[in-house]
């Protein structure tokens, strides 16, 4: 993964427990004290590892982590430089959603070894679709709900997420999601 997901995960770690605390997750993850850079490429097993300290450090499960990570990720993103690619991806979240694969690959043109999971909306409605998420990387279902909350906040949709495993063809993951308007 590139470094930039793992300063989102230190940025995520300060905001909301201070400097003190990311300093014992990343010596707990075993990571020296040096900056990540945003565009150098990092080995799947740091992002785990840094996952694993923090749920230990902490006292929370990995999924957790993973899911207010997701959400943290949404805004993080928009704010480091990528609001403007996230707003031509769609208007709606449905729209949203629908063109994640294609978001992806304008990425791919500053990332050029990005590994990006694939998305497919189906059975898409006024009020609910499915997405069908396909990753070479494990476990990261929960981070995909964290994702889908944040995009729910950053449309002002109030979501319900469920999440099934798919085993027929290509095992993945699939989100029932359903919303309404968020209450102000």
């Amino acid at each position: 993964m590139y470094g930039l997901i793992n300063k989102a995960v230190e940025g995520l770690v300060r905001s909301r427990f201070g400097a003190e605390t990311w300093h014992r997750i990343r010596m707990r993850a075993g990571l020296k004290d040096e900056p990540f850079v945003s565009m150098e490429q990092y080995g799947d097993e740091m992002t785990y590892g840094l996952v694993a300290a923090a749920s230990e450090e902490l006292g929370v499960p990995a999924e957790a982590i993973l899911e207010e990570f997701g959400v943290y990720w949404v805004r993080y993103t928009a704010d480091a430089g990528y609001g403007e690619l996230m707003k031509t991806a769609g208007r709606t979240l449905p729209e949203f959603l629908a063109n994640l694969d294609q978001m992806h690959t304008r990425v791919q043109l500053s990332f050029p070894n990005l590994r990006p999971p694939s998305f497919t909306v189906r059975n898409a409605t006024d009020d609910s679709l499915e997405l069908h998420y396909y990753s070479e990387r494990a476990g990261l279902a929960p981070l995909v709900v964290g994702l889908l909350k944040g995009l729910g906040e950053r449309f002002g949709l109030a979501l319900e997420i469920t999440v099934r495993r798919v085993e027929d063809g290509r095992p993945h993951d699939a989100f029932d999601v359903r919303w309404k308007k968020a209450s102000a």
